[in-house]
């Protein structure tokens, strides 16, 4: 791959081990990797001038229903609480199948893309009418991003006193051999990989006790990730007391569901003691601030979980919880309710940079990403400064107080993504458009 030099950026917010902040600098990428930062660089590859712009590390989404951006501001869901709002769209997803899983990944990652997002997560724990999560790795592969779809899975139906109706929950043998075919299909540990998969059961009111247990036991032997909803709303919190006789947290540690290996969505209610065991023990958390405002959810502890040494991550969620995919808007939502929450100085706008960065690479375990830093992967978000969204802005740097919402240039593995503001890797005008036919249709069948 020939070098490409960004060169002149008005700042660089490398996120490095520092936090350095440069002026006028240049980042020199090669063969995928960042081979240089610094100043007065030069390259006999691509030129890349980003005078007039911000840079940072790509953002990294650490929690997502790709396949959500098919149900966009459904009517009977968009007042809902959660599991009313669950019990609303079950119906219509049944009738999704693999084009709808394809078509909704590209969008939702397109849309991903153009916020500043370089790495996302999926949580795909429904596969109806022949869809795999195959189709949303050849999503990802065509949009460009870094990917790390995780197989989820339902077992227990409203017959068996779950929340999902029977015909979307599947037997837990055919659940871990499936899980077994995707990860040595897809799963690559190289550095650099842009395909990691993880095992992620839906939730503890959508599967078994055993298939938790199981599924601990098998992505350890694979050596893979674990990803699962937890401690969302008091709704969650009393269904977990009624139904396993204790908290979240304490369920999630006797299960084998805590530890470096292990990420957990949302964790809105998470109390002093769960908070703890997920600091001794490494477990990350993908904090989703829009959805949780969204269906009342609440505003999750997350200057306390920072504090205590819990990682954390950003997530948008899904686009039916959401509505939007905009990562770096997510940025912004996360360091303003801890300003309602605990005050003005409660979290910075580099902070919450940070945990969208940094942070998130973490709550991965992709130490080659979310830095601007030597050896790193070439992630990178170039902001365009210069519009109205900055206009008299005194500290351009702090693009979640005065800043775009979307990127000028975004660059995955040294490739770009998004060129001038405009997805180059596909055609995006025909994908939403394949998109909103697909949408009418379900809306009709309903």
């Amino acid at each position: 791959m020939p070098e490409t030099l960004i060169r002149n950026a008005d700042h660089i917010l490398t996120m490095n081990d520092t936090r350095e902040e440069l002026r006028g600098a240049d980042i020199l990428i090669r063969d995928g990797v960042i081979a240089g930062v610094g100043h007065d660089m030069a390259t006999t590859g691509e030129v890349i001038e980003a005078g007039g712009c911000v840079v940072t590390p790509g953002l990294v989404n650490t929690h997502h229903h790709l396949y959500q951006s098919m149900t966009r501001a459904v009517p009977g869901g968009q007042d809902a609480l959660l599991f009313g709002w669950l019990q609303t769209l079950y119906p219509i997803w049944a009738r999704m199948g693999p084009e709808e899983m394809f078509v909704s990944a590209q969008v939702g990652l397109a849309e991903l893309a153009l916020s500043g997002c370089t790495t996302s997560s999926d949580h795909l724990y429904l596969f109806p009418n022949g869809a795999r999560l195959d189709d949303t790795i050849a999503a990802a592969r065509e949009v460009g991003l870094r990917f790390h779809p995780t197989r989820g899975a339902m077992s227990i139906g409203e017959s068996d006193g779950g929340l999902p109706p029977d015909s979307l929950v599947e037997k837990e043998a055919a659940i871990l051999e499936d899980c077994i075919r995707v990860i040595d299909t897809h799963h690559d540990v190289s550095d650099g990989s842009m395909v990691r998969v993880g095992v992620a059961p839906c939730s503890p009111f959508s599967v078994s006790r055993e298939l938790m247990r199981d599924a601990a036991v098998l992505a350890r032997d694979k050596g893979v990730m674990l990803h699962t909803h937890l401690a969302e709303n008091d709704e969650d919190i009393t269904y977990s007391k009624e139904m396993f006789g204790c908290r979240p947290g304490q369920y999630a540690e006797d299960l084998g569901w805590t530890g470096e290996d292990v990420w957990h969505a949302h964790c809105v209610k998470l109390d002093g003691k769960e908070i703890d065991l997920f600091a001794r023990s490494g477990t990350g958390v993908a904090h989703c601030p829009c959805s949780n405002c969204r269906l009342g959810s609440g505003i999750a502890p997350l200057r306390e979980m920072r504090d205590a040494g819990v990682p954390v991550g950003l997530g948008v969620d899904g686009s039916a919880s959401n509505d939007a995919g905009n990562l770096v808007a997510e940025a912004r939502q996360a360091m303003l309710l801890q300003r309602v929450a605990n005050g003005a100085d409660a979290m910075s706008a580099r902070e919450a940079l940070e945990i969208a960065t940094r942070g998130g690479a973490e709550v991965l375990n992709r130490p080659d990403c979310g830095q601007v830093a030597v050896g790193k992967r070439a992630d990178v978000a170039i902001w365009d400064v210069n519009g109205i969204e900055s206009a008299g802005s005194w500290d351009p740097a702090a693009i979640l107080l005065a800043g775009p919402t979307r990127v000028r240039d975004l660059l995955v593995e040294g490739r770009r993504v998004v060129q001038d503001g405009r997805v180059v890797t596909v055609d995006l005008p025909g994908v939403i458009a394949r998109q909103n036919k697909l949408a009418a249709r379900l809306a009709e069948s309903i």
